[in-house]
Formats: C-alpha cells, sequence, structure tokens
C-alpha cells in the first residue's frame, strides 16, 4: 500500500469533485423526453426523475432512465475506488479509496439535485445513488451485489404492493446506507474514531439527508394521506 498525503494532493480531488458534479447536472430525463417532442419538467409532477418519466411515458422508458441515472452515479465510485485501492492515507490504514468513491459518488447526486445548468433545479437522486450503492462494495467483492439485488426486489414488491414509490424508493436508500455503513464500521472497528472514517460515515448520512431532503413535499404529502400513488402494473402498459 502506498501512502497518500493529502495535503500535496488535494487538488486533484478538488477537480475530480467538480468533474463528479458536473456529470450530475446532466439530466437524462429531459434528453429523453425531448427526443419524445416533450418536456418531463411539464409533465406531471414536473420532476425530471425516473419515477415521474415511469408516469409520463410507461415502465420501460423509466427503466431506461433509471438504469442511466445509476450508471451516472455509479461510475466515478467504480472510477474512485479502481483509481486509490492501492493507497492509505498518511500515518493511517484507512483506504483512501473508501473515502474517494463516496465524495466522488456524493458529488454526482449533488449535481443531479441542484444542478447549475438547469437553475439548481433536478431530480430527486434516487437512482443516482442506488447507482452509487450498487457499485460502491461490489467492485471490491462482487457477491455484494447479491445484497444489492436482494434490496432492490424487496423494494420493487413494496411498491408494486403499497403504490408507494417515494417511500419505497427512501427506504431503499436507506437499507443499503446502513449496511455499507456497517460493513465501514466493522472494517474500522480498531480506529472508529479516525477523521477519515469519519468522513466516510459522514458522507453516508449525507446522500440520506440530501434524498430525503429532495422528497420532502413527498412525505408531507404521504403524512397528509395525498401521496401520489404509482402502479407498476398499469405504468407496465404504457407505450
Amino acid at each position: 500500500m502506498r501512502e497518500f498525503v493529502m495535503a500535496d494532493n488535494w487538488y486533484w480531488f478538488l477537480l475530480a469533485v467538480l468533474g463528479c458534479y458536473f456529470i450530475g447536472c446532466f439530466n437524462f430525463a429531459i434528453l429523453i423526453s425531448h427526443f419524445k417532442n416533450k418536456d418531463i419538467r411539464d409533465i406531471g409532477s414536473g420532476n425530471p426523475g425516473s419515477m415521474n418519466m415511469t408516469r409520463a411515458f410507461g415502465l420501460k422508458v423509466g427503466i431506461i432512465n433509471f438504469l442511466c441515472d445509476a450508471v451516472k452515479g455509479g461510475l466515478p465510485a467504480l472510477a474512485g475506488y479502481l483509481i486509490f485501492k492501492d493507497c492509505v492515507f498518511y500515518g493511517t490504514q484507512v483506504c483512501v479509496a473508501d473515502f474517494a468513491r463516496y465524495l466522488f459518488g456524493t458529488a454526482v447526486v449533488i449535481g443531479h439535485i441542484f444542478p447549475v445548468t438547469l437553475k439548481f433545479k433536478g431530480g430527486k437522486g434516487i437512482a443516482s445513488t442506488l447507482g452509487l450503492f450498487g457499485f460502491a462494495l461490489p467492485c471490491e467483492e462482487w457477491f455484494y451485489i447479491f445484497i444489492v439485488i436482494g434490496v432492490f426486489v424487496c423494494v420493487f414488491i413494496f411498491i408494486v404492493l403499497t403504490e408507494l414509490g417515494s417511500m419505497g424508493s427512501l427506504a431503499c436508500v436507506s437499507a443499503l446506507t446502513v449496511w455499507q455503513g456497517v460493513i465501514f464500521i466493522l472494517r474500522y472497528s480498531d480506529n472508529l474514531f479516525n477523521g477519515w472514517v469519519i468522513s466516510i460515515l459522514a458522507l453516508l448520512l449525507l446522500i440520506n439527508v440530501l434524498t430525503w431532503g429532495a422528497h420532502h413535499k413527498n412525505i408531507f404529502k404521504l403524512l397528509a394521506g395525498e401521496e401520489h400513488k404509482t402502479s407498476v402494473l398499469k405504468h407496465k402498459k404504457k407505450h
């Protein structure tokens, strides 16, 4: 393992974070809806995200949009792991990749939710966040993908049965956050108060704050019994 001195290389991280932010600013929902001669921001809830795309254009288009956003959130995390997997922070045993993959992924999520290119009015970040979690740990241990798939399947069944898309999405983000947080707590159990370990856990918490915050209107509507329901079977029939 090579030692990485952040004080000497911070500007590379800054450039990477800025690059990831602008990657997040690219909105696939708007692009895909324009191919259909419409603007998703003028349809349904007006949110340029996978759920509104599903309601507007059907399940197939919604899935395509979801996968595009998921890859957008996942590839920067994968890059962070591959670039820094053989490095540890100077004077510690904390792997730089453990911090970099979540930092880069979080920057994408922030760009998706608050894109400067769209006057800071973007999507709600669920697909990009799930993409981040889908790549973050499975890229180091392939069998972790089965845990991710298992969570996805459980949440999909929940959404089909309850038609509460937003609630299911947030539950999925929270479940994956807790799982990956536990992994790092166990990994660094002898050094939990190290600043870099705390930073990794803080990034996981920030991701939840961002996605839950972006859904605050949905949460209020859910509590008031006014949340718009999403029928997967109904939208499957759209073309």
